[in-house]
């Protein structure tokens, strides 16, 4: 009796302990380039596992006001400006003006012009996940439903026709948050899409690849011929794996699945690390490189401790990550070293 008890107890303590449960997802940012996609599986596996919270590669708006530059940050402002020049609200208005919309919305659910204005609060809060998830939601009923009031009211409203460039309302149209994530959310009832980005090491991640790019050069021009053959041989196997990469692109109707593979993430990581096989030979930027892949793994831990610690935050448990699939193998490693977190990617769930 005694044992049966003290089994139960290491089960609820290990329970306990597991906080939150990660179903990451890698996936492209554009789809526009593949064959038409089958995302039924991956919708199926999602409902089973049934989330309470989406995480999404966006900055909070938080994140994206206290950072200065970062790759992303001029489109973001450039929108910013013109959504203020269309319609201004004051900044100490913001917060109550986003509550009151997202009640009349909850109220009124069938009413876009009001998911329009929510979206255009959002952006002014400089949250760019959420603004992109109310515009999804009217561009995706104008889609079956064209509506030329709407679309008129849409245009002077968001003018998404100029957000072209960065995490754009263009680029939005054929992402994974149009595929997969916004779908999802609306249809398990989930309001919000909690931001994930990590970008503080930006301005250093672009420093050290111009600093390899620029050594590389030299490198090539200046290597023993003895070297060469070497070269060549694991420049040759790189481009084979990209290969194999574009022939699924264009061939497959699940890439995702496939960006969810080792094999994957090995082919993309070559093309932005090269081969550790290259690193010991004499003359290769290896000091610029192992700082790329400090930045880059930098800014996957920033990523993963903002999902664990935003979860928390609204008390999330089931989580639903989406991440770039360069980002997924490296997300998944750290995932698992971090404590109280399971983590599976989408191909290792039923």
């Amino acid at each position: 009796m005694k044992y049966i008890f003290y089994l139960f107890f290491l089960i609820s303590i290990n329970a306990k302990a597991q906080d939150i449960e990660v179903l990451l997802i890698g996936v492209s940012h554009d789809y526009s380039k593949y064959p038409t996609q089958d995302f039924s599986s991956i919708h199926y596996k999602i409902r089973k596992f049934k989330p309470d919270a989406f995480f999404g590669e966006f900055l909070s708006s938080e994140d994206e006001r206290l950072l200065m530059d970062y790759w992303c940050k001029q489109p973001n402002i450039n929108r910013l400006n013109k959504l203020r020049s269309n319609r201004p609200i004051k900044e100490v208005l913001l917060q109550h003006t986003i509550d009151s919309l997202k009640k009349r919305s909850n109220q009124q659910p069938n009413d876009y012009r009001v998911k329009a204005d929510l979206a255009h609060a959002y952006y002014l809060d400089q949250d760019v996940a959420n603004g992109h998830y109310q515009f999804w939601q009217v561009y995706n009923f104008l889609r079956h439903q064209p509506n030329a009031e709407i679309e008129h009211y849409i245009e002077k409203l968001l003018s998404p026709g100029v957000d072209t460039t960065g995490r754009s309302m263009k680029r939005l149209k054929t992402s994974e948050y149009a595929y997969i994530a916004f779908p999802m959310m609306q249809e398990l009832g989930i309001e919000e899409l909690m931001a994930m980005d990590c970008q503080d090491y930006d301005l250093n991640w672009q420093a050290s690849w111009g600093a390899f790019d620029a050594k590389f050069v030299l490198f090539r021009k200046d290597m023993a011929d003895s070297s060469k053959n070497q070269l060549k041989s694991a420049l040759i196997a790189i481009n084979k794996g990209f290969e194999k990469y574009a022939h699924i692109e264009k061939s497959s109707n699940r890439v995702t699945e496939w960006l969810n593979t080792d094999e994957a993430a090995e082919i993309s990581a070559s093309g932005d690390f090269y081969l550790p096989v290259l690193y010991n030979m004499n003359g290769f930027p290896k000091e610029e490189m192992l700082s790329k892949i400090h930045w880059w793994i930098m800014r996957n831990e920033g990523m993963c401790h903002n999902v664990v610690n935003r979860a928390k935050v609204v008390g999330a448990k089931r989580v639903v990550v989406l991440a770039g699939a360069n980002h997924r193998k490296y997300m998944q490693d750290i995932f698992k070293t971090m404590p109280a977190v399971k983590v599976s990617n989408i191909n290792e769930v039923d």
